[in-house]
């Protein structure tokens, strides 16, 4: 992963979160059987595991990454938006670093967590995981936008230009 290729991650989530902009509030709110059930919880599952990983993990900059469900549930498009836009300069702070730093394990507890084990892992490993896992969940966002009666708007990176 390159500041470029991250780029085309950030478009193609502009890409939904404007189409989000879109929907009513019931609507991004709405619990469906999927994901996160609403696409607002999704999303910021979604943006939580930029702040988990990267954010609390790699960089400890937070001990408190994750948002709680009460907050969640407080939230709009925006506060979503911002949420991502944090989440963004921990991605790149760690795009940032080294491949020394990259390819070397991080022996360590779960910051976040009270009861965490020990686990061992690169911060490439972390990159390659916060990617993949927000792709899956736009797919369960763009499966929740077509539940609701809307077409999606591309969001692969083929569509870019």
């Amino acid at each position: 992963m390159d500041k470029l290729e991250y780029e085309w991650v950030k478009q193609t989530r502009a890409i939904l979160l404007d189409q989000c902009g879109e929907l009513g509030e019931d609507e991004f709110t709405k619990e469906l059987n999927i994901g996160f059930q609403s696409i607002r919880n999704t999303l910021c599952h979604t943006a939580g595991c930029y702040h988990a990983w990267l954010g609390s993990y790699v960089l400890e900059a937070t001990k408190t990454p994750l948002y709680s469900k009460e907050k969640i549930n407080q939230m709009k498009l925006e506060d979503v938006r911002r949420y991502f836009q944090q989440a963004d300069v921990y991605m790149e702070k760690v795009l940032e670093q080294s491949d020394e730093f990259l390819n070397a394990a991080m022996e360590k507890k779960i910051p976040w967590r009270e009861e965490s084990e020990v686990i061992k892992i690169t911060p490439r490993q972390l990159l390659a995981h916060a990617i993949t896992h927000e792709f899956h969940h736009k797919g369960q966002v763009v499966s929740m936008i077509r539940m609701l009666g809307y077409i999606p708007q591309n969001t692969d990176v083929l569509g870019l230009d």
